[in-house]
């Protein structure tokens, strides 16, 4: 488990390959669809709602990584947007990014998902797109998002899971040889996860490896 944070958490030439891929485009979309059986506009579409959050929202990114979801947000609102992630080369990625783009108002911090630095009920909002697969403990990051939610806040993200046929769990096998995936979970286990930790509203779904996932805490 430490060999694997330490990974994500040093290595420059698999965060910069990791951002790389999911920011251009059609490398996204061929990547996604060869490897994991997805639609790419679904995590667009996903990362879109950030767009619609009220003013005032306080929202949590992590792992924030190069800034993906960067791209829903706006310079002329002012939401209170936190981009956390355990690997410094991707924040000075995210950073770079969130100043092309103009995103003064972005706060980052250095943080593990399994221990975030906030106290309960901080946030509106957390999205964690593309990471829970890559965590050594999935079942607690999920806690930890529960803990920080507001009542009556969501989260979102996306996931890669096992289970949704034998070529997508040889390539997490892969994964998980090369250190660059966690332990991960299947369907039933992250929506068994988000509800353990007191989430409703539950929703995980494909199709494919790369599931979409939303829960509410109550409130």
């Amino acid at each position: 488990m430490t060999d694997l944070r330490d990974g994500w958490k040093t290595e420059r030439l698999r965060a910069a390959v990791y951002d790389w891929g999911v920011q251009t485009a059609p490398v996204a979309w061929a990547a996604g669809r060869a490897l994991w059986g997805l639609d790419v506009n679904r995590l667009w579409t996903s990362i879109g709602e950030l767009s619609r959050e009220q003013e005032g929202a306080t929202i949590l990114d992590v792992p924030c990584g190069g800034g993906v979801a960067f791209r829903a947000l706006s310079p002329d609102r002012s939401p209170r947007y936190v981009a956390a992630d355990l690997s410094p080369v991707m924040l000075e990625r995210a950073v770079g990014r969130a100043r092309r783009l103009g995103l003064d108002r972005v706060e980052f911090v250095q943080a593990d998902v399994t221990a975030l630095p906030f106290p309960d009920g901080s946030f509106d909002v957390c999205v964690t797109y593309n990471g829970l697969h890559c965590f050594p403990d999935p079942a607690r990051a999920v806690a930890e998002f529960a803990r920080v939610l507001r009542p009556g806040g969501v989260l979102r993200g996306t996931t890669v899971v096992r289970g949704a046929g034998r070529r997508y769990d040889a390539i997490v096998g892969l994964m998980r040889q090369a250190g660059v995936f966690g332990p991960t979970g299947t369907i039933e286990d992250f929506a068994r996860w988000l509800a353990e930790a007191g989430l409703t509203e539950v929703r995980v779904a494909g199709p494919g490896a790369v599931v979409t996932l939303s829960a509410h805490r109550p409130g």
